[in-house]
């Protein structure tokens, strides 16, 4: 009977163990799991750099529209101070002091015996520093004061009364002008007419009648616009 020899089975039996080998199987396993590692790192990689595009591109959106409020707010801070000057100023040519009113007045406040020398009118403001508005961090709008100015006006006048019994006319003329209407409107409630000062009998020089001269002060009352 004839005996057959496979020589390459030897070779085949190696091969076959070397396919078997679990080292190289783990080496592939190893390997395929490091690939699939950085095809996933790579997704995550290009996922980072979208999200981070998009980022810049909300916060470039974010910033152009907190500009854009700031700009409005600005605007509207303005408009308020321009509206407050334009109504203080309204009120300031509303509520001025009109010669032609006082002098209208006065011709109507003559007493027999009582002459109006001269006038004097002391006009002066006392005024107090405009605070700005203010905006916090959270662009809340905190409310200035506007600039005031406080209104003085004093009205000096000087007469003689050369009546038989000089200084006896001088309360008759006071009277007359606290019943004046435009005085009883104008004039301070309190103090509002007062005598300032009194002079000793003297004789006119025009006309060589003996009179008094006298000071009354008449107060408006102080304003603040």
């Amino acid at each position: 009977m004839p005996i057959r020899l496979n020589l390459l089975a030897e070779a085949r039996a190696l091969e076959e163990m070397r396919r078997r080998d679990p080292v190289k199987r783990a080496i592939w396993i190893a390997t395929l799991i490091i690939c699939l590692m950085l095809v996933w790192s790579s997704f995550l990689q290009l996922k980072t750099t979208l999200a981070s595009s998009d980022l810049s591109r909300v916060e470039n959106q974010m910033n152009a529209r907190t500009n854009a409020y700031k700009q409005v707010l600005d605007e509207q801070r303005r408009n308020l101070e321009i509206g407050e000057r334009v109504s203080e100023l309204r009120k300031l040519s509303a509520n001025r002091l009109l010669y032609g009113n006082l002098l209208n007045a006065l011709q109507h406040t003559t007493v027999d015996d009582v002459q109006l020398l001269r006038l004097r009118i002391d006009q002066s403001y006392s005024q107090t520093a405009f605070v700005k508005r203010s905006t916090n961090d959270d662009n809340v709008i905190f409310p200035g004061k506007p600039a005031t100015a406080t209104e003085h006006i004093v009205l000096t006048l000087e007469a003689s009364d050369s009546s038989p019994n000089p200084g006896d006319q001088i309360g008759k003329f006071k009277q007359a002008l606290a019943t004046n209407p435009y005085f009883q409107k104008m004039l301070a409630k309190t103090n509002g007419i007062t005598l300032k000062n009194l002079s000793a009998p003297q004789l006119s020089p025009g006309n060589g009648s003996v009179s008094v001269l006298f000071t009354i002060e008449c107060r408006y009352p102080q304003i603040t616009r």
